[in-house]
């Protein structure tokens, strides 16, 4: 007899805690109960239920299947890690997943949740579409899950970092004031935040809660007097020394106390402000029960977490000097590595360079983990070598490397493709128009009020006009020493209509993708700025962070126009100029050869 795989004992075992609770299906997301796009490793449930480790997922479980359901991004991932005999897979997109699951249901049958790790939009969503087959959504107290996960990795208890007002620029108390204004314009008593980099950026906290993303983790309530209530992990904090830092008319409670004070909440009638669609449901539900009148809207940190103030850009400036330099260290050590003939693979690689970042002052983590990705595998945007071999060095033109970093100063991000041997044609004009694009962004100069929908075409267009398109977004927000992908600002064929403005930082990013052959990116953060120049409108540009070479090895030039030629010269000759000084010797003969002019 063959012995089951403990995934396969899991399923079993969740399939009669099911039976227990009379319950037909159970939904298990990847999301925690904040949401957001990190989770951490106690909060994976979806991996330990699947085997999938991916940042994007839903997992369903009836009495006689199962099901997991990724986007186009995973899919590869998904057949890797995932045993088909136990889990059918779908596409996210293509096959919602609660069309399939009225599918497979009858009419009274029971579906279970836990409305902590689902949004009050997607609750509602999935209460009216099952309910349209009489299909009945049961909220449970408990997660199933975690009823069943008995080494469930423990919360960590790294203590908070109270961030200086130096590095943040604005006081805890002046950031509140400044949305409780706004509160009160609107009729509010109170705003909820669940979103952890906005209430760390509100509070100038930072944590060590979950990899890559320096945050404490938490509720909030925002109140209109501008007084706070906080709910995390009290053995985090020194409560003396936190209110001190950022202000005595904050409260802190232990998480458990939330459901007390929203009953409260709800008992004296508040109007708060919630996002349906960022905020989980058992906060809302919660509300809304005790008797709070929920205003649905977009979280009221967004926008000014988004505008950098000049402290936090200063910030952010020297934490791209120190990338830089960590960088070119590693392109150049790459690039002897191959003339030597050298063995490394793609784990090694990002390995080194990880290396050459801890030795910056002041850099704590990744801002991700890294993309390190030789040929073919560079043709999934968000390949994973830890997921399986990595791939040797040796055998392909072109390596990809997409990584940042976490500086006490900012929050760094860069891709640059590399030539690691030999390159065909075709691929020195892909990359060409990749650069070219990349290129347009840069030195676009738009309207005030333009949002990045609207410039996002300049990326795609020298693709274009041969014949190819990228499927990712252009651009992304990125926070200050917070969450290395912030909204609302974005740049992409679809999505955000947020116009753009001074002090939002953003990647430029365009790319292209050879399925099982190649994949090209190349990344530089950008900052928004007033445009100097003169004219009858208000006009914004963007100002570059990210200094690093590209690889000019590369190039198809006689694809180059004058004008594209001498951007590739000027922002190279910054690059000598501003890093070229902060290197050793070794590194600065070759960052001299690698922005010399074409």
């Amino acid at each position: 007899m063959t012995k089951q795989s403990p995934i396969g004992d899991r399923l079993q075992a969740l399939r009669q805690l099911m039976a227990q609770q009379n319950l037909d299906a159970f939904i298990i997301p990847h999301e925690d109960e904040y949401l957001g796009e990190y989770t951490p490793p106690e909060a994976e449930r979806l991996a330990w239920l699947t085997g999938f480790n991916g940042s994007a997922g839903v997992a369903l479980v009836l009495a006689d299947t199962a099901a997991l359901f990724v986007d186009g991004r995973y899919t590869v991932q998904a057949r890797n890690q995932v045993d088909e005999a136990l889990f059918s897979l779908h596409h996210l997109i293509d096959e919602p997943y609660l069309t399939w699951l009225t599918g497979q249901l009858d009419r009274k049958q029971r579906v279970g949740l836990d409305p902590r790790l689902h949004s009050l939009a997607s609750y509602q969503k999935a209460k009216a579409s099952l309910g349209q087959k009489e299909i009945e959504l049961v909220t449970l107290e408990k997660n199933l899950i975690d009823a069943l996960w008995q080494d469930k990795p423990v919360p960590g208890k790294a203590p908070a970092l109270l961030y200086p007002e130096s590095l943040a620029g604005q006081s805890s108390t002046q950031k509140r004031e400044a949305l409780a204004t706004e509160l009160r314009k609107q009729g509010l008593d109170a705003a909820l935040l669940t979103q952890a980099d906005s209430i760390n950026w509100l509070l100038n906290l930072r944590g060590h809660d979950i990899p890559c993303l320096p945050v404490v983790l938490g509720f909030a309530v925002l109140y209109s007097n501008a007084s706070l209530e906080l709910f995390t992990d009290t053995d985090k904090l020194d409560i003396g020394s936190f209110t001190s830092h950022a202000g005595f008319d904050i409260t802190v409670y232990p998480l458990e106390k939330m459901g007390d004070v929203l009953t409260r909440m709800g008992e004296d009638k508040l109007r708060v402000l919630a996002d349906t669609n960022h905020s989980n449901a058992w906060t809302q539900l919660t509300l809304q029960k005790a008797g709070a009148t929920l205003v649905d809207g977009a979280d009221p940190c967004q926008l000014p977490k988004a505008r950098k103030n000049a402290s936090e850009l200063a910030g952010m400036v020297e934490a791209h000097r120190k990338d830089a330099v960590a960088m070119c260290r590693f392109l150049a050590w790459l690039d002897d590595l191959v003339a030597r003939d050298g063995r490394a693979d793609e784990g090694t690689l990002a390995d080194r360079l990880a290396l050459f970042r801890q030795e910056q002052v002041d850099y704590l983590e990744p801002s991700f983990d890294s993309i390190s990705a030789l040929g073919p595998n560079a043709a999934m945007c968000h390949y994973k070598h830890t997921n399986g071999e990595p791939r040797a060095l040796g055998q392909d033109g072109m390596y990809l490397i997409d990584s940042g970093g976490q500086y006490l100063q900012g929050t760094t991000d860069i891709t640059r493709t590399v030539k690691v041997g030999e390159v065909s044609d075709e691929m020195r004009q892909q990359f060409t128009r990749v650069l070219q694009g990349h290129i347009a962004i840069d030195r676009v100069r738009f309207p005030k009020g333009t949002a990045g929908i609207q410039l996002d075409v300049l990326a795609r267009l020298p693709l274009w006009q041969a014949g190819f398109n990228y499927d990712h977004g252009t651009g992304h927000g990125v926070g200050h020493f917070l969450s290395v992908h912030e909204g609302p600002q974005r740049i992409a064929s679809k999505g955000s209509l947020t116009p753009l403005e001074p002090g939002m930082v953003l990647s430029n990013e365009p790319g292209y993708y050879r399925e099982e052959a190649f994949g090209i990116r190349c990344e530089n953060l950008v900052v928004v700025e007033p445009c100097p120049e003169a004219g009858e409108v208000t006009r914004y540009q963007f100002r570059r962070l990210t200094l690093v070479p590209f690889d000019v090895r590369l190039l198809a030039q006689e694809l180059l126009d004058d004008s594209q030629r001498q951007w590739i010269n000027d922002y190279h000759a910054q690059v000598w100029q501003e890093i070229g000084p902060l290197l050793d010797e070794e590194t600065r003969t070759w960052l001299q050869q690698a922005t010399a002019p074409l």
